[in-house]
């Protein structure tokens, strides 16, 4: 992950306690309890066919491996009593010394239930250690005036100045032929690299045009940002095949960004399987159009796959993806549950393969987590390998009046290694 990210393995699994409400779902008998001669979790045997979901208890966020982070709200947030977030991602950094834990994601703006048709930009959060406190970053020696811990905000365009661009024409609010508002930014990631903050994100369905683009701060994690120089006109890449239809494809750009470093190098992951190097001045990336494919070994049919997030841990690279876990009907008429363009949405969850180079080959993809889709993997102060989750509202399990209370949150689940030899990474799975 990016560097100088804490990258230790610790067996031990902590007893840091758990905040807010999990998927609390019931227990489990039949997973093994390691014995004292078994370092490492097994695998379990892939689902058969290849593309099949593994929708076992033991691979939910549960209240026994999971919480929610208690991010300190903001005006907006009192009704609900908590941040509503999409999206949510978790990193750890160590800045001068010291670990620096960031949170973000995409938010909604005041008065409306979600980020869309327009939101008003991207929030950022930050803590001395898992446990929090978890508070807004202080921007206001940034902007006195502006929301606290708003870092960037299509709201911001009055700033652009010659030579320093902080909100691109295309990433500006617009009004449709009705007068309505709209544009969004989705899916922010922040990172820290070679002593500089960043934050990769993407205009959203909303906007002039859609896609990933990258800011730079000129100060600390709090900004003030800019848009580098490869953004000034357009997101990252090229033209995306296959966006929704309601959306004109001469505007659709690859969606999803985000940021992987390994030493002095970066590199774009992309939606689509797609990923660039960065020049080393971190203002565009070297090849601009045509970008590389990662080598996968993709589902047949494959489904629309979002949340494209790479990770090195333990030597190996591990690229996720967020796809919808659909049902059907099996000829027996028994249910199936697979990463299909077919069926109905059930749950939005966390896929995993595995490659001995960032670019591939990877292996067959696994269910790593039920309903954790769309997030990212990082590694704490302590050397323990973590995911996020947000528990998607829009379909499925948390799409239930009855759960829509618990959806959309700053969560974060222990993960589990299955070592050197099994070289897979799942939610933590209840031991015995």
């Amino acid at each position: 992950m990016p560097g100088p990210n804490l990258n230790r393995r610790t067996l031990l699994l902590g007893t840091a306690s758990t905040i807010g409400l999990a998927a609390a779902l019931p227990a489990v008998t039949w997973a093994k309890e390691l014995s004292p001669q078994q370092e490492y979790p097994p695998n379990w045997p892939g689902v058969e066919p290849y593309g099949a979901a593994d929708v076992r208890e033991d691979l939910w966020p549960r209240n026994d491996n999971s919480r929610v982070l208690e991010l300190e709200l903001r005006p907006r947030d009192q009704e609900l009593g908590r941040v509503w977030i999409r999206d949510t991602y978790v990193n750890c950094f160590v800045v001068d010394g010291k670990p620096r834990y960031v949170a973000t994601g995409t938010t909604n703006a005041a008065g409306l239930k979600g980020p869309a048709p327009w939101n008003d930009g991207i929030f950022v959060w930050v803590a001395d250690s898992m446990d929090g406190p978890w508070r807004l970053v202080d921007t206001t020696g940034v902007r006195p005036d502006a929301e606290k811990g708003k870092v960037w905000s299509p709201e911001f365009v009055g700033e652009n100045e010659p030579g320093r661009t902080v909100v691109a024409p295309w990433q500006e609010y617009w009004r449709d032929d009705k007068g309505d508002k709209r544009g969004n930014a989705w899916a922010p990631e922040v990172h820290y690299f070679r002593g500089a903050w960043y934050i990769v994100a993407c205009m959203g369905d909303h906007s002039k045009k859609v896609g990933s683009f990258m800011l730079k701060s000129e100060g600390g994690v709090e900004g003030p940002y800019r848009v580098v120089k490869g953004n000034l006109d357009k997101p990252f890449g090229d033209l995306a095949p296959g966006g929704p239809e309601w959306i004109d494809p001469k505007v659709y750009y690859h969606i999803d960004g985000g940021l992987y470093t390994e030493g002095d190098k970066a590199w774009l992951v992309l939606h689509n399987h797609l990923h660039a190097e960065f020049q080393d001045d971190m203002e565009d990336i070297v090849q601009k159009t045509k970008l590389p494919r990662f080598e996968q070994a993709a589902y047949s049919p494959e489904p629309y796959l979002e949340g494209a997030n790479v990770i090195k841990y333990e030597g190996k690279y591990y690229l996720m993806h967020a796809a919808w876990n659909k049902t059907s009907k099996n000829p027996d008429g028994s249910q199936r549950h697979a990463y299909t363009p077919e069926g109905e949405r059930y749950q939005y969850d966390a896929i995993i393969a595995v490659a001995d180079k960032f670019e591939g080959p990877y292996s067959k993809r696994w269910t790593a987590g039920v309903g954790a889709g769309h997030n990212n993997l990082f590694v704490d102060a302590d050397g323990q390998l973590w995911a996020t989750f947000f528990r998607n509202p829009v379909a499925g399990y948390w799409a239930d009046p009855s759960r829509k209370d618990d959806a959309a949150v700053a969560g974060v689940v222990r993960m589990e290694w299955t070592g050197p030899e099994g070289k897979r990474i799942y939610v933590r799975r209840k031991q015995g």
